[in-house]
């Protein structure tokens, strides 16, 4: 009879991550969710994908690693103590793009190509407005002379439209990198999303989500005002989902039916950020809290979060076409094949 392989000696938690994530190393059949404990006994060593990493706690059950900022992207092979037969990996996610200045999260379009912002300082107009970076991970300026790109978003023709938080307008940007005004007078311009109907909506993080159509905005629905953003994404049954940091310790995530009502979903994050649903229809949400950033994902929107991918300063989070799943910081995109 064939022999079976052992079974990992290490599980660790959660299985992704990005530059200054923690992932928790349970060993044997604990498993540790992440939290904090006092070191017991003597440091082990660790390394990740063969080089060594920063133990940040350490037990006889669990240890908790950071993912150093140059680390390789792939599945990276966890051995402890020289204990190779551990049979752990945990998945890290290749820096795609850097010298970004990202406030929301990135888009792809059909094409597998990915969008992101230069945002800047208040009323600073960069050199370039918006890279495109392809699949092969090249990056290219695509457009120009929109001062704060804040949100974007792919439009139902297939066309990127970005917002203005200066200026308080969205903007069309055709594929030659040109583009033109298409709504204004929304405030403080922030996230994007359209419906199966086409309405485009904008959040005026001063409070109000606007509906726009042919380029006249109406007031859909009303939020607290947030201290950095709103957020947006349209869910498969034609929900709108809402994220809006406040100064509060943790926020909730607000769900706005078709007609404007609004209900908070009972899961609380510390500074809520991008948030996006995945192609089998599931709620990814970003939290940015200092210390404990990242990407966690709701099958039930009733229900806990769940951590699937850890790193340092996450803001934002994107689906591609061909299954890829990216996360950003402000300035770095990375990517999970």
């Amino acid at each position: 009879m064939p022999t079976r392989a052992p079974a990992p000696s290490v599980s660790p938690f959660p299985l992704r991550a990005v530059a200054g994530g923690h992932v928790t190393l349970a060993r044997g059949t604990t498993r540790a969710r992440g939290r904090r404990q006092a070191p017991g006994g003597s440091v082990p060593t660790v390394t990740l994908g063969g080089t060594p990493v920063l133990v940040t706690f350490a037990s006889p059950r669990a240890v908790q690693i950071q993912v150093p900022a140059d680390m390789e992207g792939g599945h990276l092979p966890v051995v402890i103590d020289g204990d190779a037969a551990s049979g752990a990996t945990v998945e890290v996610g290749a820096a795609w793009a850097t010298g970004l200045h990202q406030v929301d999260n990135p888009a792809f379009d059909a094409a597998g190509n990915l969008f992101v912002t230069y945002s800047g300082t208040r009323g600073q107009e960069s050199p370039v407005s918006l890279f495109r970076v392809t699949p092969a991970g090249t990056r290219e300026p695509f457009a120009t002379g929109i001062v704060n790109p804040t949100s974007l978003a792919i439009g139902p023709d297939g066309l990127v439209y970005v917002s203005s938080r200066f200026a308080g307008t969205v903007h069309r940007v055709r594929e030659d990198g040109t583009s033109e005004q298409v709504a204004s007078e929304l405030g403080v311009a922030c996230g994007i999303a359209f419906d199966a109907q086409g309405y485009m909506y904008v959040g005026d993080r001063s409070g109000t989500i606007f509906r726009v159509r042919d380029g006249h905005a109406t007031p859909f629905a009303s939020l607290a005002p947030s201290v950095a953003a709103f957020h947006l994404a349209m869910a498969p049954d034609g929900d709108l989902y809402v994220t809006a940091p406040t100064l509060g310790a943790y926020d909730r995530v607000q769900r706005i039916g078709r007609h404007g009502d609004v209900t908070s979903l009972p899961a609380r994050f510390g500074r809520p950020q991008g948030l996006a649903f995945s192609p089998d229809g599931v709620l990814h949400v970003v939290e940015a809290l200092a210390g404990a950033s990242g990407l966690y994902r709701l099958p039930d929107p009733a229900g806990e979060p769940e951590l699937v991918v850890s790193g340092a300063g996450l803001i934002g989070v994107a689906f591609g076409p061909d299954g890829a799943l990216v996360v950003s910081s402000t300035e770095t995109v990375y990517r999970f094949k």
